[in-house]
């Protein structure tokens, strides 16, 4: 069975003590594939590093998070993101989006900054990586300016709503599924069996949200396994099933 995590800051300072580590156990687990969002560009030289060393494994994106869109910076930071896109490959532009949990004050910038990362990645045929947090409606807003047939992605550590789901969908979003699917009060496992597996990427965040049995512990990509346990018993098919499917979506996503 092969696994992809679409989602783990694997250049984190928490595997910085068994970072190769951590990654062949995961490979040893089956997961053998990891997209590498972006955060701003002080991470860059790391996530470079981490695609020298596993060339065949690592995918990187290029993006700005939406909590470090800063009215001083955010303009320099863009550019850097589109400079690099320009420069070399990446798999997505991402992650971006909006985060009204942290400052509800650069709402602005925020969605301007996320518009504007949306039209790099269809210039460069590249699809999205988002983040939403405390912020459906908001995210939801500049996607419907920017839908179309030239948009597509992911949207990353979903745990909206059913009609949220299904709305996300319709903007030819896959829904990233990770550690909150397994805790008892994420909500997203009691209709998540009503959305379409062909719509469904496994992800973990890690270092965030450890799935049950590690949660509040130090995440990492060899957890893949667990989530997509439980994605087994809430669609009733088997974990090579899962595996197959949820990696082929994440194939038709990412174009690798």
């Amino acid at each position: 069975m092969i696994f992809t995590d679409t989602h783990t800051h694997l250049y984190s300072d928490a595997f910085k003590d068994d970072r190769k580590e951590t990654i062949n156990r995961a490979i040893a687990n089956g997961v053998t594939r990891f997209f590498i969002p972006a955060i701003d560009s002080s991470y860059t030289s790391a996530m470079y590093e981490l695609e020298s060393e596993f060339p065949d494994n690592i995918f990187l994106m290029m993006g700005l998070h939406p909590t470090d869109v800063k009215p001083e910076t955010y303009k320099s930071e863009l550019a850097f993101v589109e400079k690099e896109l320009a420069r070399r490959k990446f798999y997505a532009v991402g992650e971006i989006g909006i985060d009204l949990y942290w400052d509800k004050s650069t709402l602005q910038i925020q969605q301007e900054a996320f518009q504007y990362q949306i039209q790099l990645a269809k210039k460069y045929k590249l699809p999205i990586n988002i983040h939403c947090r405390d912020a459906f409606d908001e995210v939801f807003e500049v996607l419907e300016k920017e839908k179309g047939d030239d948009l597509k992605g992911i949207f990353h550590c979903f745990t909206g709503t059913q009609e949220q789901a299904e709305k996300a969908i319709s903007y030819n979003l896959k829904l990233g599924i990770g550690g909150v699917s397994t805790f008892k009060n994420g909500q997203i496992d009691k209709f998540l069996n009503k959305i379409s597996i062909r719509d469904i990427v496994l992800e973990t965040d890690s270092p965030y949200l450890a799935p049950v049995p590690f949660r509040g512990k130090r995440n990492e990509s060899a957890y893949i396994v667990n989530i997509a346990e439980k994605l087994a018993d809430i669609y009733d098919l088997s974990l090579a099933e899962i595996a197959k499917q949820t990696t082929a979506n994440s194939q038709a996503v990412f174009g690798i």
